[in-house]
């Protein structure tokens, strides 16, 4: 009989990791955790919940997902502060607070959230006041994946006394600890599930299909940058760095980016992205959410970017790694700890589209160059970034907490 649960996970992880997971779990039994979010699709935070929530469960924890339900106002607002916390000068008047205030009271009265957990653990910016307007009686965990490296103060200051609130925070990377921040931080770096569609193994034929599904040709060499269409990912500089590679390997280029639904300005970056690339030759921009062309797009590509000026890890890295594809990629946030310069692909500077260029120029034009590095990344995602040994991670700090 195939396995349901956690077992599955041994073919990539082996029986010791899966037997600590259980371990862990011991004291848990019959614990009730709800993780609270925005999005139910869109964004690495949604794709991790869907695989963690259900492997909670499978090892004895009772865990829940709850949804914040806000309006375009509120998303206008946890945009301004995503952005503010990734470092940009944004200021925050007094009718953005009221309605990001009045959404979260409306949330924490009337949602699950009061309904007798014994640990919260709520996810970035959009619903982390609610906090406030609960009578508490357990461990609360903000768990904010955003890169805090060099937060705009004033917003910063702005957010503090909501997080002073909790018990503990969580985040990706040691960079993100805050020195000023007076609440005990635990680092656990996201993970990817190997068995889900986006990316679970596919036969050649699969990945034919797909690409040939949404008319993508495998005549040259295909570069692909797998990002929400948002300023951050620096789109209009990955096509930058497209037109200096092909003025040296002719080659084509794939972005595909989804519209989260609290991020009110992808459409107007994608719109940018759609004028820059005008008549532009063997440029394929698609925004449909599959995940499985995503699959097939990492296993087809040659070189996978990742050009982001600020980033909280970037699961597309360990996505590309775990499809033996070597990344190219900025030395921001929590790339660094996926990859390895020289050993599971390249790290650049934002903005160097020159250096970028170059890297993907010799990657291509060295096949076996990109097999060694595609098997280096793939050996280093499975030993550091897989999911048991998130769930393992996060079983161990609930644990200290109850």
């Amino acid at each position: 009989m195939e396995p349901v649960g956690i077992e599955r996970y041994v073919q990539h992880v082996g029986e010791e990791l899966v037997a600590a997971v259980f371990k862990a779990a011991r004291p848990l039994y019959g614990l009730r955790v709800l993780e609270v979010n925005a999005t139910f699709h869109g964004g690495g935070v949604a794709g991790m919940l869907h695989s963690l929530v259900p492997l909670m469960n499978d090892v004895g924890v009772n865990a829940d997902w709850s949804l914040l339900y806000g309006d375009p106002s509120l998303f206008q607002v946890t945009k301004k502060l995503h952005n503010a916390l990734q470092g940009e000068p944004v200021s925050l008047n007094e009718q953005d607070m009221a309605n990001y205030l009045r959404v979260n009271e409306a949330f924490a009265r009337y949602s699950p959230v009061a309904a007798g957990y014994d640990v919260i653990i709520v996810h970035d910016p959009q619903p982390l006041p609610m906090i406030r307007y609960l009578q508490k009686g357990n461990p609360w965990v903000w768990r904010c994946h955003i890169d805090l490296s060099t937060p705009h103060e004033p917003v910063w200051e702005t957010l503090k006394p909501f997080i002073l609130r909790y018990d503990a925070v969580v985040v990706s990377s040691e960079a993100f600890r805050k020195p000023d921040l007076a609440v005990e931080t635990h680092v656990i770096p996201p993970a990817i599930d190997p068995l889900s569609e986006i990316n679970r193994e596919l036969s050649e034929a699969e990945v034919g299909r797909k690409l040939d599904q949404y008319a993508i040709p495998r005549d040259k060499p295909i570069l692909l940058q797998v990002s929400r269409f948002d300023k951050w990912k620096d789109p209009l500089g990955v096509l930058q760095v497209f037109q200096r590679v092909k003025e040296a390997v002719d080659c084509r280029l794939v972005m595909v980016g989804n519209m989260a639904t609290d991020d009110p300005e992808g459409p107007e970056i994608f719109a940018q992205v759609a004028r820059q690339v005008g008549a532009m030759e063997d440029v394929h921009l698609i925004t449909q959410t599959d995940a499985l062309l995503v699959n097939a797009l990492q296993e087809a590509a040659a070189v996978v970017l990742q050009l982001s000026r600020r980033e909280g890890f970037g699961l597309t890295v360990s996505e590309a790694l775990w499809k033996r594809t070597p990344v190219v990629a900025t030395n921001v946030g929590g790339i660094p700890l996926q990859v390895i310069h020289g050993q599971t692909g390249y790290l650049v500077e934002p903005g160097d589209y020159d250096g970028a260029a170059a890297q993907v120029v010799k990657l291509l034009q060295d096949p076996e160059l990109r097999h060694k590095l595609g098997s280096q990344g793939q050996a280093h995602v499975r030993e550091h970034f897989l999911m048991p040994r998130l769930l393992l991670d996060w079983l161990r700090l609930l644990a200290e907490l109850v």
